[in-house]
C-alpha cells in the first residue's frame, strides 16, 4: 500500500515527465523486493497483542490531536510530548509488564493524531482511525519485528481505512 502512494506521489510530481515516473517507481518496487528477500521476516510463532494494550492506542491519538488542532501546537510538536509523558509511564510501577508497553502503543496513536485537520476533520474520525489502529497493532505483536516504521505504517493504514469507510459513506 505505501509503495502505490509513494508512486502516486512521484507520478504527481514528475507528471511531464513520464520516463522519470517509470524509473522511481522502478526502483521502489526494486528496493522493496530486495528488502523483503534479504530480511528474515518469518516467525515461529505468531501472537496477539491483548485488547487491554490496544485500547491506548485510540487514547494517544485522541491526545496527540488535542495537542495539535485544539491547542496548535503542531504536529510534531504534539506528538514528541505524548511520546515523552508516555515514556514515563514504566517508571510508575517498575514491576508492571503491563506499564511496560503502554509507551510503544500510546505513540502509535500519537501518530494518528499527528494528522491535518484536512484528513482527520472531527474528533469522531479520529477516535475511529485509532479504534481501527489498535485493531491493526493486536496482531503486529511479534510482525516486522526490528523493522523501521511499524508504527507510523499502522497508523497510515488506520487513517486511510477510516478515510475509505468516510469517503464511501458521504459519496
Amino acid at each position: 500500500m505505501q509503495s502505490f502512494f509513494l508512486a502516486m506521489i512521484i507520478k504527481e510530481h514528475y507528471a511531464e515527465h513520464n520516463f522519470m515516473v517509470v524509473v522511481a517507481i522502478v526502483c521502489i518496487i526494486f528496493a522493496v523486493y530486495f528488502g523483503y528477500r534479504y530480511l528474515d521476516l518469518h516467525h515461529e510463532t505468531y501472537e496477539y497483542e491483548r485488547i487491554s494494550v490496544a485500547i491506548w492506542v485510540p487514547i494517544g491519538a485522541i491526545l496527540c490531536y488535542i495537542l495539535n488542532i485544539v491547542f496548535g501546537l503542531g504536529s510534531v510538536l504534539a506528538a514528541g510530548i505524548v511520546g515523552f509523558l508516555a515514556s514515563f509511564l514504566p517508571a510508575l510501577n517498575s514491576q508492571s509488564n503491563y506499564l511496560k508497553q503502554l509507551p510503544t502503543v500510546i505513540y502509535c496513536g500519537a501518530f494518528v493524531g499527528m494528522s491535518s485537520v484536512q484528513i482527520t476533520p472531527s474528533m469522531g474520525f479520529v477516535i475511529a482511525a485509532g479504534v481501527i489502529t489498535g485493531l491493526l497493532y493486536m496482531p503486529s505483536k511479534n510482525l516486522f519485528l526490528g523493522i523501521g516504521g511499524k508504527l507510523g505504517a499502522l497508523a497510515f493504514a488506520g487513517v486511510i481505512i477510516v478515510s475509505l469507510i468516510h469517503w464511501l459513506y458521504v459519496y
